[in-house]
């Protein structure tokens, strides 16, 4: 026996796959972070000039265009690696390479977003505890969480969801009674929320923020691996979470646009937080500050598991160094040495503010929402002369995803100087990359085996 093959014979080389619908399904909503909505309503509502949940509407629209293309793929190429895996094989290995390497700016720095928001909120319930100590808390809990398994996670985020989910109830239902009893029931149905005081250009301006509530129904591809039945499972979730996030986003923002309508707030950050104490009273205020930090700790939980498995498929593919990248714990069949990878690039926090982190990540959201969209039709063209390829519907395969591919083009334009910038800096610095591993484009890079 080779040292390779006792090497393999030794340690773990596939994920074990032990989550269900539900559990996928909650992952991605837990990515998500369906209380955001409330966390960063203020901006939004500035940005779309008072259609915030016209605003929402547009980013559902557009985002399920986009996730029926991701569940489709992942029925195709049920592996971990999502649209990094979707866009080498169906379009180009050297296309998939740049996916991949821009999605990872999302993926990388997502975690350090969520942590840091998380302990901003903490920071300002108990301002006698420094930052520091509430980024490390979440760090090291997380990816403890992560290290032993989504097994022990998934538990964790049942429960962790369920609060969040009851305290965005709440709050609906305290906006409610506030409206009638101070307005009367007429002021339940308004079209203001949907069309605001901008015009389209605003209301897409808004939804092109609004996109990024949605990361979560493409990141739960990356855990094909770790899911029963992935081609039936992945697809179905993939689509439930756009669905789902929409429909809470759309009613959130509907309701609160209620109550606090306009497009200028002399405190945008903490509108959401000053609306609940207004509706619902102290004590609803201190529930609402604790499902904020509860969807913190759950989305995070979720982003550092997402992104350790696409380092690893990037790693096994030996895209990335397959010794560090693509190598799973003995002990607990996980990307170990990723996951604490993506805990140190978390300290980063430490350093940053959310402006600056949060700047470019949906740069690379957009570039991959539009190869991934392309990549179905890729697929469509490389298939349709076989016989699998007589079932496949042209209307799904080219009109819908080429929709969904011009609509993400359109939200890109959207993003401010700064995003565009920064994400072009690191698709340059992806490109010199690839350059250096394919030796100036001459050899393809490193092919992924596909683990069924």
């Amino acid at each position: 026996m080779t040292a390779e093959q006792t090497h393999q014979a030794s340690h773990p080389t596939r994920l074990e796959p032990s989550l269900g619908l539900r559990s996928v399904t909650l992952f991605g909503l837990a990515y998500m972070t369906p209380i955001i909505v409330l966390g960063i309503f203020g901006i939004i509502a500035e940005t779309s000039k008072g259609a915030s949940a016209g605003a929402y509407l547009l980013a559902t629209v557009a985002m399920l265009f986009t996730a029926a293309s991701y569940a489709k793929m992942s029925r195709h190429y049920p592996v971990a690696g999502s649209s990094y895996t979707y866009v080498r094989k169906a379009l180009d290995a050297r296309l998939g390479f740049i996916v991949g390497w821009t999605i990872l700016l999302d993926y990388l720095f997502l975690p350090l977003v969520i942590w840091l928001i998380g302990a901003a909120y903490l920071t300002g319930q108990f301002p006698s505890v420094p930052t520091w100590v509430w980024i490390v808390l979440f760090i090291l809990t997380t990816t403890a969480l992560n290290i032993i398994g989504l097994k022990v996670a998934d538990k964790a985020n049942f429960a962790l969801m369920a609060m969040q989910f009851l305290v965005l109830a709440l709050f609906v239902l305290f906006a409610v009674i506030y409206l009638v009893s101070h307005h009367g029931g007429g002021s339940l149905l308004s079209t203001n929320p949907f069309t605001g005081e901008g015009g389209f250009s605003a209301i897409a301006a808004g939804g092109a923020i609004a996109a990024y509530s949605f990361l979560g129904f493409d990141a739960v591809s990356t855990l094909t691996e770790d899911t029963r039945d992935p081609q039936r499972n992945i697809p179905r979730a993939i689509m439930l979470i756009a669905l789902i996030g929409g429909a809470v986003f759309v009613t959130v923002a509907y309701t609160l646009t209620l109550v606090e309508p306009g497009s200028s707030f002399a405190n945008a950050d903490s509108l959401a937080a000053d609306t609940a104490k207004t509706i619902g009273g102290a004590l609803f205020a201190a529930v609402f500050l604790t499902g904020l930090i509860i969807g913190q700790f759950t989305s995070g939980l979720a982003a550092q598991a997402s992104v350790s498995r696409l380092l690893y498929a990037m790693g096994r593919d030996g895209v990335l160094p397959k010794r560090f990248f693509g190598r799973l714990s003995d002990r607990f069949a996980t990307p170990i040495l990723n996951i604490v990878l993506c805990g140190l690039i978390g300290l980063g926090a430490l350093f940053l503010d959310v402006a600056t982190s949060t700047s470019f990540i949906n740069f690379g959201a957009f570039t991959a929402f539009t190869l991934v969209n392309l990549s179905v039709i890729g697929y469509f063209l490389r298939h349709r002369h076989t016989e699998a390829g007589s079932r496949l519907n042209p209307a799904t395969y080219v009109v819908v995803p080429l929709i969904g591919a011009i609509v993400d083009v359109y939200l890109l334009t959207k993003l401010d100087s700064a995003a565009l910038t920064l994400g072009a800096s690191w698709l340059t610095l992806g490109v010199v990359y690839l350059l250096v591993l394919t030796r100036g484009l001459r050899v393809p890079p490193p092919e992924m085996t596909i683990v069924e």
